[in-house]
């Protein structure tokens, strides 16, 4: 991708608005716009991101055996009044009229919509275990949406719901869920700890939140110094001794990145979702439900990941893998630019090149530094005298001098 066609336009001021290091970066680097208070487009280079975390997550997904669907936004009022959440749900639902005059609400979450699915078509203990999952947009009808992508009204969210037999199948799946999470989130780049959570308007028997200590975050969780047991401050109160071992509680900030839910029976008593088990008694079906913002997971990624000159991006979410920077304008120099870059392309590696004319070395750089690609290669009329190319990683100060010819060799030893 040559720079100078990349539809982006960085900035060198910060947001009058943005309190977060998150949604400093994504704006001046041009990953985000806002467009209303907590609405955010996202542009190319967001875009880019996004769909690295978003085929994360589905790989995932599909591995624990779960199968993708896509359903409406626009949801049927009268699914809602069946679980009593039409007027009970916070933050309230978005609602409006279609031009009969009929209600509808904008979905912030699909457990209504699911079991609905599931109803009509599981019958027998033979249909089960399932599990069906979405990436979709969701609408939140926040009050103070804050935070930059850490906190919006309308947002992408990957969810998955499961359908067992029993009891113990259910909490066997939700288990293998956790582990896929912690997969997801190493891969991200991030370290969460998993928390005891209240479950609120979701409901359930029980519920955890996948939190990244982090100074932005919103939500405070109190960590045991001894036996390591961990809860979020909004579900245990002011209570500063660990219900497990009665030593003291450590409290931290944190962001929530995920929150995974047994619910038990409690949505399919509500929707009368049953099955005919092996005996041929009537029983409900036990459900789990798992939830992931991937905006929410990208603005975190970048809270953890940064310095005082950008977005330092892991290699996995990374919108390009390499930054080519050739610093002058000779022929020799844009040639062996160019060369390098199709060479790269061709094995279907990432490479952004920085053609840009009328701009300093110094500008090229510290528009590589916000943008936070994890490598950047530089090329000039020096590097060359030797056969080589000056290479940096974005998250190092180091520079190293490797031949071009090592370099095109193996260049994923230099990603």
């Amino acid at each position: 991708m040559l720079q100078s066609k990349l539809f982006c336009k960085t900035r060198k001021e910060k947001p009058k608005d943005a309190q977060t290091i998150s949604h400093q970066y994504l704006v001046r680097g041009d990953f985000i716009e806002q467009t209303i208070a907590g609405v955010y487009r996202l542009l190319p280079l967001g875009w880019l991101v996004y769909q690295k975390i978003e085929n994360i997550i589905r790989e995932e997904m599909l591995n624990l055996g779960a199968q993708e669907v896509y359903l409406p936004v626009l949801q049927n009022k009268n699914l809602w009044l069946e679980t009593k959440r039409w007027d009970t749900i916070d933050p309230p639902l978005f609602k409006l009229k279609d031009r009969h005059q009929k209600e509808i609400a904008l979905g912030p979450t699909h457990e209504e919509e699911m079991v609905d699915i599931v109803r009509k078509r599981v019958k027998s203990y033979k249909d089960l275990p399932l599990a069906l999952f979405q990436i979709q947009t969701k609408f939140r009808n926040e009050l103070r949406p804050s935070g930059g992508l850490l906190r919006t009204r309308e947002f992408i969210m990957k969810d998955l719901y499961s359908f067992d037999k029993s009891k113990e199948e259910a909490l066997k799946f939700y288990s293998k869920v956790k582990k896929a999470y912690f997969r997801i989130f190493k891969k991200c780049g991030l370290d969460p700890i998993c928390v005891e959570a209240s479950s609120g308007t979701i409901g359930g028997e029980y519920s955890e939140e996948f939190m990244v200590l982090a100074e932005s975050g919103e939500d405070r969780v109190l960590i045991c110094e001894k036996c390591g047991f961990s809860v979020n401050l909004e579900k245990i109160g002011e209570k500063k001794e660990c219900p497990k071992c009665q030593s003291s509680f450590e409290e931290k900030r944190a962001i929530e990145i995920g929150h995974i839910f047994y619910l038990g029976t409690k949505y399919s008593q509500l929707m009368n979702a049953t099955f005919l088990d092996k005996n041929g008694e009537k029983k409900f079906i036990y459900m789990g439900c798992y939830g992931i913002g991937l905006q929410r997971l990208m603005a975190t990624i970048v809270e953890i990941w940064h310095d005082e000159k950008g977005i330092i991006w892991p290699n996995s979410v990374a919108p390009f893998k390499f930054h080519l920077i050739p610093i002058e304008d000779s022929s020799r120099v844009k040639k062996m630019a160019k060369n390098i870059e199709v060479n790269l392309q061709k094995r279907n590696i990432e490479v952004l090149l920085d053609d840009r004319r009328n701009l300093t070395p110094g500008e090229k750089f510290s528009d590589c530094d916000l943008i936070g690609i994890p490598t950047r290669v530089v090329i000039s009329e020096k590097t060359l005298k030797k056969n080589s190319v000056e290479i940096k990683k974005r998250s190092e100060k180091k520079l190293k001098l490797v031949k071009v010819s090592e370099f095109l060799k193996n260049p994923q030893k230099y990603a």
